[in-house]
């Protein structure tokens, strides 16, 4: 990771780095001998790496909801809310509970209080993550948590 931050407190993560990152959960997957009847992508940084572990890994895409033997994917466990509600409300929403596994390309351990089941890499440093699907200039917060009219 010596690459050169090109704006102040952001990482730009590119389109190699994301092949490496989306192979090495392809691989994690693998050798845990994890098996998946689908991958769902979380809406909306979700999606790009679930399609891409999708193809890598043969599994079709779910189609509407999540059922057992789902692999959830996200882009970043950050602050971990985001996966943390998903498990939650389907762990709860059936009359048995099953296991859901959880997949992202960055873990921030020193920021989230949930843990993904993988990850490809643990990211220790307080920068924003700028994947190659969104705009260079992000906020360093999450667009649907900003109300409309709210400034940052």
């Amino acid at each position: 990771m010596d690459r050169i931050f090109k704006k102040m407190n952001r990482y730009y993560v590119d389109w190699d780095e994301i092949r490496a990152l989306v192979f090495r959960l392809s691989h994690k997957i693998l050798t845990n001998d994890l098996k998946f009847k689908n991958i769902y992508g979380l809406q909306r940084g979700g999606l790009i790496p679930a399609v891409m572990l999708s193809h890598q890994l043969g599994i079709p895409m779910a189609k509407g909801d999540i059922g057992p033997d789902t692999l959830i994917v996200d882009d970043i466990c950050d602050s971990g809310e985001t996966l943390d509600k998903i498990v939650k409300k389907y762990q709860t929403l059936y009359a048995f509970p099953f296991n859901l596994k959880t997949a992202v390309l960055h873990y921030k351990p020193h920021t989230s209080y949930f843990e993904p089941t993988l990850h490809a890499e643990k990211w220790n440093k307080d920068v924003w993550l700028i994947y190659p699907w969104e705009k260079e200039d992000s906020e360093a917060i999450q667009d649907y948590k900003v109300k409309v009219g709210e400034s940052q």
